[in-house]
């Protein structure tokens, strides 16, 4: 009597869509980007996270620990995401689940309009009220504190800046915090504050912390409560600012200050690009770019 049943392919068996090494580089590249958008340095993150530079700088290599591949391996031969396996807490709702996958096959363009159609159907925030609440968002140096004061005052409206009440809410530096409680604790301390500025505050001028953009859940709030507008300038201009403020934070104890400030403006450049508006700062006059600024606000400018 034959065997009719159909053949079962081993997993395991089949190729991969990509080897160990790639996957590894893959993973490095990642974590080196990641750390980029938040302006971490690899001792920062060391001393944050309790694993050694040396470590970490294997790791950005490609070369991290095997342990990372096993685990790849069983979230294959379960036929799930990884990231489904290694997830803290509860397992998500499964509707949400089947939504993320199904958000997965849409093109890039497609997403943008699906993202909108949620934000307009569910975000429970009108256009005139975002309008009314104007956040700045950019890297340190785009001129967010010295801008923001000049439109909240020209506006007739509050003037925030994020950090500041982040400070005066914990009652220490943001340097303490960051020793104290580390990128996370940080982090949450950010959303906090940002959730009372909204509860507060029916009209604004906020300047936002310039890593902001790097927690998703908060900068997704930040977009879909406000108004937000990109105070870009170039990178020699961010520097050349920096240094007059006479503060190198997050370029601190690092010989490589300019390569640093380069790649943190190149990751996050994709996240500030998600603002209703961009403004360049660069080459321009206060006088300037607070009309420039306040055109925008009026006639939104063109993404470029």
């Amino acid at each position: 009597m034959g065997n009719n049943s159909p053949e079962v392919s081993n997993p395991r068996s089949e190729p991969q869509s990509d080897s160990q090494p790639e996957y590894l580089k893959l993973l490095g590249d990642r974590v080196r980007e990641a750390r980029a958008r938040r302006g971490m340095t690899r001792k920062i993150l060391a001393r944050d996270s309790g694993v050694s530079e040396r470590y970490l700088a294997q790791l950005e290599r490609g070369q991290g620990n095997i342990s990372i591949l096993l685990l790849r391996d069983i979230a294959r031969a379960l036929d799930i995401p990884l990231e489904q396996l290694v997830l803290q807490g509860s397992e998500p709702p499964i509707d949400l689940t089947h939504t993320i996958e199904f958000l997965r096959r849409l093109r890039p363009e497609e997403l943008t309009q699906a993202r909108q159609l949620l934000i307009e159907k569910f975000a429970g925030v009108d256009a005139d009220t975002r309008r009314n609440r104007i956040a700045l968002i950019g890297l340190r140096g785009a001129g967010k504190s010295t801008l923001g004061a000049m439109l909240a005052e020209r506006l007739d409206v509050p003037f925030i800046e994020l950090d500041r009440m982040i400070e005066q809410a914990s009652g220490v530096t943001l340097n303490v915090i960051f020793d104290l409680y580390g990128q996370s604790g940080f982090r949450r301390l950010e959303r906090r504050c940002l959730e009372q500025v909204l509860e507060r505050h029916p009209r604004f001028v906020l300047s936002s912390g310039g890593s902001l953009v790097s927690e998703p859940a908060t900068f997704e709030r930040l977009l879909t409560t406000c108004y937000t507008v990109w105070l870009r300038a170039t990178p020699e201009e961010h520097m050349q600012r920096v240094v007059a403020q006479g503060d190198m934070r997050p370029m601190a104890e690092n010989d490589e200050s300019m390569s640093d400030l380069r790649r943190i403006l190149a990751v996050r450049e994709p996240l500030y690009s998600m603002a209703d508006s961009v403004v360049d700062t660069s080459n321009h006059s206060l006088a300037e770019c607070l009309d420039l600024l306040s055109k925008t606000l009026v006639q939104p400018a063109e993404r470029t």
